[in-house]
């Protein structure tokens, strides 16, 4: 049956968009990627991609393959078989980050916002076990939540030209790794050295919808015995 909590709306003339519910709930989030998983796993005609996001499914299509009433019968049949029974949580991935100073510029300023010290900052931040909620912005950008209420700082005024490769930065209850070198404005607090997209990887992208993040704390003279900044 169809699920009274579901919103099918279309978004131009070749996306559906299945809405599952508003704002960054986990548990919301959950059923969006149990519905894009089901969704790809039936193979629907003219349906050429399907992104979960935080709390909703885009279902793109081809309009002269598909017949748009079977496409939202097909949605609302698959909805309905959506289970609310919790699932285990995978292992996290661990993620090393050099805190401050030129790795994180603005930490103080997160710090002063917060009423915090820097130090308690980077602990608040990485005792959090962070949920990859959905991907987008650039290649391999995961918003992952949720971030500590009291160290939620808001975007920066001023956006930077460009934010270095491996930034870690803070926009309101959502934390996230700069892939590339790229214009943004999230507050950053520190670096990694990961690589959250790589093309040469025979899978590029290190993160995926539903899992989960640790930040882990280190000097950036461990980090460069890795590989030096740039």
């Amino acid at each position: 049956m169809k699920r009274a909590d579901v919103r099918i709306v279309p978004a131009g003339d070749a996306t559906l968009l299945v809405e599952l519910g508003d704002g960054i709930d986990p548990v919301i989030n959950r059923r969006a990627i149990r519905l894009a998983g089901a969704l790809n796993t039936a193979a629907i005609a003219g349906v050429h991609d399907i992104v979960p996001t935080f709390h909703s499914v885009a279902v793109f299509f081809e309009p002269l393959r598909t017949n748009v009433a079977d496409l939202v019968t097909r949605i609302e049949l698959e909805t309905g078989l959506l289970a609310d029974a919790e699932t285990e949580a995978p292992s996290p991935i661990q993620v090393p980050v050099c805190y401050g100073g030129e790795c994180g510029p603005d930490l103080a300023d997160v710090a002063s916002l917060a009423g915090m010290s820097p130090e308690e900052v980077v602990a608040a931040h990485a005792a959090v076990t962070y949920r990859v909620f959905m991907l987008g912005f650039l290649p391999g950008f995961a918003y992952m939540g949720v971030v500590d209420a009291r160290i939620a700082a808001p975007r920066r005024a001023n956006p930077r030209v460009r934010v270095p490769k491996g930034s870690v930065g803070i926009a309101g209850r959502q934390t996230g790794i700069y892939p590339l070198d790229a214009p943004g404005g999230w507050q950053l607090i520190g670096r990694t050295l990961l690589e959250p997209f790589d093309i040469a990887r025979p899978s590029p992208f290190l993160f995926k919808a539903g899992d989960c993040v640790q930040f882990v704390p280190v000097e950036r003279t461990e980090l460069e015995r890795l590989c030096p900044f740039t």
